[in-house]
């Protein structure tokens, strides 16, 4: 499929997740293009939407960090059912679940049954991280680690945008390379496929650890969607129940590569930051609550 299929593309529901709003890693403006060029009836954000462990150490929030959120609430407005699983970045808005704010509902979990009736659990996965779950503090170290990874990540790709070449992640192929991180995926997957086994779903959609895949486990089917600060994927469900990993990157990048450039040509001035996460956190105050 290419990338001038997506042009106005509707499905029947979407799922993100790990997009770090708030951190130098995160792919706003590919996120941006590919809400621009999508339409769903239900869409989920996975958890660590926005990064507030970074956030908490500096503070970082481009125009185009604000431009997502906005982005967000707008397709919201306009009947698009949004359903916010927070993660472990995120953490913070896990106190708001359970409440439904107009048409965005925040759930630590959700199911969701696809046009052809089979039964996905969806949560963010971070509670089968063993690190995230018995040694925190080894996480906030190694989440460190892991952005120091993905600045070099954006200067590498930096220099492929002046040498006329597409986003390709290099901080996705040396994690991949490494032994470790590998078993840290097989780990993490078998975990949370035994648990979707436990709760008697057909399926499980998560996130969390970066790393877009469709695989199916015996009678079960593993869909992780991914992220947006290294590989900027989603996954997406077609109106006949199909699934499908979209990888942005791929389809879009030069197309927006070419875009980012035309604006620098014509000196086509920023708009003015608003306020970063007024929008969200006003979504989220209880007068907010639809009945």
């Amino acid at each position: 499929m290419n990338a001038a299929a997506f042009e106005n593309r509707r499905f029947r529901a979407i799922w993100i997740s790990d997009v770090h709003l708030g951190t130098r890693g995160c792919q706003a403006e590919m996120l941006l293009d590919f809400l621009k060029h999508t339409e769903s009836d239900y869409l989920y954000l996975v958890g660590d939407i926005i990064d507030g462990w970074r956030m908490k150490r500096a503070w970082y929030w481009k125009q185009t960090h604000n431009d997502v959120v906005q982005k967000l609430l707008r397709k919201a407005r306009k009947g698009t059912r949004l359903i916010y699983i927070p993660g472990n970045h995120d953490e913070n808005f896990r106190d708001f679940c359970g409440h439904r704010f107009g048409n965005m509902a925040v759930l630590c979990q959700a199911r969701h049954t696809t046009a052809d009736g089979r039964r996905f659990l969806v949560l963010h996965g971070d509670q089968f991280d063993g690190v995230i779950k018995y040694a925190k503090w080894l996480a906030f170290l190694g989440d460190g680690a892991y952005n120091l990874a993905l600045s070099l990540n954006n200067g590498f790709n930096w220099l492929r945008r002046k040498l006329g070449f597409s986003y390709w992640s290099l901080s996705a192929y040396l994690k991949h390379k490494v032994k470790n991180a590998v078993e840290y995926i097989s780990r993490f997957e078998d975990a949370v496929v035994a648990e979707a086994r436990r709760q008697g779903v057909d399926g499980v959609i998560c996130g969390h650890i970066h790393s877009a895949e469709i695989r199916t486990f015996d009678d079960l089917l593993y869909c992780n969607d991914g992220d947006w600060v290294e590989s900027c994927t989603a996954l997406v469900e077609h109106a006949d129940g199909r699934l499908e990993i979209l990888r942005w990157a791929e389809l879009r990048g030069g197309a927006i590569i070419d875009e980012i450039r035309g604006r620098s040509a014509t000196g086509t001035a920023a708009p003015r930051l608003a306020s970063p996460i007024a929008r969200l956190t006003a979504a989220l105050r209880p007068n907010a609550v639809a009945r």
